[in-house]
């Protein structure tokens, strides 16, 4: 297999009347994705679209038909989050110099905005375009399967979003694995729970795919309602989340398993940041006989490089990361580069394989600082990613994670560099000097600041340069900043005072 549209055509052939996406009142069958998809696909090889395929869209029916349309047409698609600030999509066209764009009827004023100069697409000029398929056949015998099937924007330490770049071979080495030691079925339901620029959200999607499973996509707005989101869940039988441990946090905080629980969920695959052992336990509590399972790695490694089943007879102190995937090799290097391989020493997870990905969009020198030679090999070419995470083997030999290297962290399900909210602080008028801290056992961001401006002011204006997630929980108004032995800021000091009455928050 070269194009991951095989998936989709393999299940369109086996159950073409089975539902494969529901949104909502939505529904779209196997047979009717597939020709929508190679209808979009012909309307992008007869205008000569090639390259980069941004999409602005809310996650649904036809983002997913946007996507396999990309892939027809021997594209590469990136989702463009419609929340994402002007300076942000700015940066981004910046950075990929794409020149289309492809939309719906509720955001294409929007978009007109957001995209002067791009070619911008009604996303039903893709349905309602005339399917060719010997030009499809055509152009699918010239793809390889190191061509990149998509681009997910990360932050970026010096502002600039970062676009990691995922081949056809990574996802499809990846999902095949995926769905066979966690026994994916077409009986399933699958529930989506992740923004589709998200690479959580890449094993929903084409594990559904590949399996002629159905897929439902859960509105953004039920997971400000528990009630109404386990009603969602329970009404639709599904039988598979896999979500960020922040979603699943949200339910149980809520105390919403005690209102409903979602009987029929037979796996729980969990992973973006560490999953309170306290919150498991509710759980698994409520469903001894679903199968847990953490899961670790971040995007440049095709979603996850190693993962760890819950053993429920066991009492957890921390919960690991687990053992490799097949054919994924994951490795610790000291800050020497040479390998640890004994217990309870910590070092920095680096990964090869064919997970790899693709690098940084139009960034090579990011690229190259990222993704490396393997420095304990001096024979041939081998790239290692260094992930800047920390980890070590505990008693069974299993990893366990244990922080970041640098300032970048899990939050709410994303990753972020505390850089570039340190970076938009200091963007803003009458700031001085900017700090941010995670205090990840609170699982909360705060920002200290030197300077005039109020508290409300400054958050006002952060909201107009920073996506929702990277906005500081609390935004403290300081003198001045403590200081350590070298001169630097004494984040441990900050991590202090983070709850002094006298700091002025919002």
């Amino acid at each position: 297999m070269y194009n991951v549209i095989d998936y989709l055509e393999n299940s369109s052939n086996k159950y073409p009347d089975k539902i494969a996406i529901i949104e909502e009142d939505k529904k779209i069958n196997y047979k009717d994705l597939n020709n929508y998809s190679k209808c979009g696909g012909t309307y992008f090889i007869d205008n000569n679209i090639s390259g980069l395929i941004l999409i602005f869209m809310d996650k649904g029916i036809d983002t997913l038909i946007t996507f396999f349309s990309s892939i027809y047409s021997n594209n590469c698609y990136s989702l463009i989050n419609t929340e994402l600030p002007q300076n942000r999509i700015d940066n981004i066209i910046k950075t990929t110099k794409a020149k289309y764009v492809v939309t719906d009827d509720s955001h294409i004023e929007l978009a007109k905005d957001y995209f002067r100069g791009l070619k911008i697409i009604n996303v039903n000029e893709l349905k309602e375009y005339k399917l060719d398929e010997n030009k499809i056949n055509i152009v699918k015998n010239n793809h390889i399967d190191i061509d990149p099937l998509y681009v997910n924007f990360t932050s970026g330490s010096t502002g600039v979003p970062k676009g990691v770049v995922i081949s056809h071979r990574s996802v499809i080495e990846f999902i095949n694995k995926f769905t066979e030691i966690f026994e994916f079925s077409s009986d399933d339901i699958i529930a989506n729970q992740a923004p589709f620029d998200f690479d959580v959200s890449v094993k929903d999607i084409y594990s559904s795919i590949k399996m002629g499973a159905t897929l439902l996509i859960i509105p953004r707005s039920y997971f400000s309602n528990p009630t109404k989101l386990l009603d969602y869940i329970c009404v639709n039988n599904i039988t598979t989340m896999t979500w960020a441990v922040s979603a699943l946090c949200l339910i149980t905080t809520f105390h919403g398993l005690d209102y409903k629980v979602p009987d029929k969920v037979n796996k729980i695959i969990f992973s973006g940041e560490v999953m309170p052992i306290k919150h498991l336990n509710k759980w698994m509590e409520k469903l001894p006989n679903t199968k847990f399972v953490n899961v670790y790695g971040p995007t440049e490694i095709t979603c996850n490089c190693t993962f760890y089943v819950i053993d429920k007879e066991k009492v957890y102190d921390k919960l690991p990361i687990g053992k490799p995937f097949q054919n994924v090799r994951v490795i610790l290097l000291d800050e020497d580069n040479n390998i640890i391989k004994e217990q309870n020493k910590v070092g920095e997870i680096c990964v090869s394989g064919t997970c790899l990905g693709l690098g940084y969009y139009s960034n090579l020198e990011q690229t190259n600082s990222s993704f490396t030679q393997n420095p304990n090999n001096n024979n041939y070419l081998e790239t290692i990613y260094h992930t800047g995470d920390l980890a070590y083997y505990n008693e069974d030999n299993d990893l366990v994670f244990n922080g970041r290297r640098d300032f970048q962290i899990k939050y709410q399900g994303h990753r972020i560099e505390l850089e570039e909210i340190d970076k938009a602080i200091n963007s803003c008028d009458n700031v001085i000097r900017s700090c941010t801290i995670f205090d990840e056992e609170k699982s909360k961001l705060y920002g200290f600041y030197i300077g005039d401006i109020e508290v409300s002011e400054l958050k006002s204006k952060l909201r107009e340069i920073l996506p929702v997630y990277m906005l500081p929980t609390s935004l403290i108004k300081m003198d001045e900043f403590p200081l350590n032995k070298n001169g630097k800021i004494d984040r441990k000091k900050l991590m202090e005072l983070k709850g002094d009455k006298k700091c002025l928050k919002a």
